[in-house]
C-alpha cells in the first residue's frame, strides 16, 4: 500500500496530483473529459484518512438532483461506484487498472442536500489475489445519505 495515498503514473487515464484548491486532498479527474465522470459527475476529490479509509468528496450541483431537491439517487450511486476504485489506487492495490465492478449493494439512508460537498468514505475490509471486498458511508458532515458494500474484480496484469 502506498504511504502518502498518491498514485503517479504518466500512463494512468486520470489526474491524481493533489489539489490546489484543497490542501490534503487530491484531484480524482479523467484526463479524457468527456467520460462519465467529468461529463456527469464534475470536480472530485480524495484523501486517505488517518483511520485508512479513503474519502471521495463531490460538490453537488443543480444537474445531480431529483424533483424533490434532493441529490438523486442515480449521482450518488456513481459517487459509490467511482469511491471503489478511488479507495483501491490511493491504497495502492495492486491490480486496480482494469478493474471492474462485481457486486454493490446500497442503503439509501436520507438524502443528500445539494448545497453542500457530498463524501463517499470506503474502506478495504479485505483483498485476494483477484478481488477486493469494500464497505462504506455516504455522508455529509453528521448526516448519513447511504450505507453500501461491493466486490470489485482486479483487473489482469499485462
Amino acid at each position: 500500500m502506498a504511504e502518502e495515498g498518491y498514485v503517479a503514473a504518466e500512463h494512468a487515464a486520470f489526474d491524481n496530483a493533489p489539489d490546489p484548491d484543497n490542501p490534503g486532498w487530491h484531484l480524482w479527474e479523467l484526463r479524457d473529459d468527456r467520460r462519465f465522470n467529468a461529463q456527469v459527475m464534475g470536480k472530485l476529490i480524495t484523501r486517505v484518512e488517518a483511520n485508512g479509509a479513503v474519502r471521495l468528496r463531490m460538490f453537488p450541483e443543480l444537474k445531480h438532483t431529483n424533483l424533490l431537491d434532493i441529490v438523486h439517487g442515480a449521482a450518488t450511486l456513481s459517487l459509490i461506484d467511482i469511491s471503489l476504485f478511488s479507495c483501491g489506487h490511493m491504497l495502492g492495490l495492486d491490480g486496480m487498472e482494469g478493474s471492474v465492478t462485481l457486486d454493490l449493494s446500497t442503503q439509501f439512508i436520507g438524502g443528500g442536500l445539494p448545497d453542500q460537498p457530498l463524501d463517499a468514505v470506503t474502506e478495504v475490509l479485505k483483498e485476494t489475489k483477484r478481488l477486493v471486498f469494500l464497505r462504506g458511508l455516504v455522508e455529509q458532515g453528521e448526516h448519513k445519505v447511504a450505507a453500501f458494500s461491493a466486490t470489485i474484480r482486479k483487473g489482469r496484469s499485462r
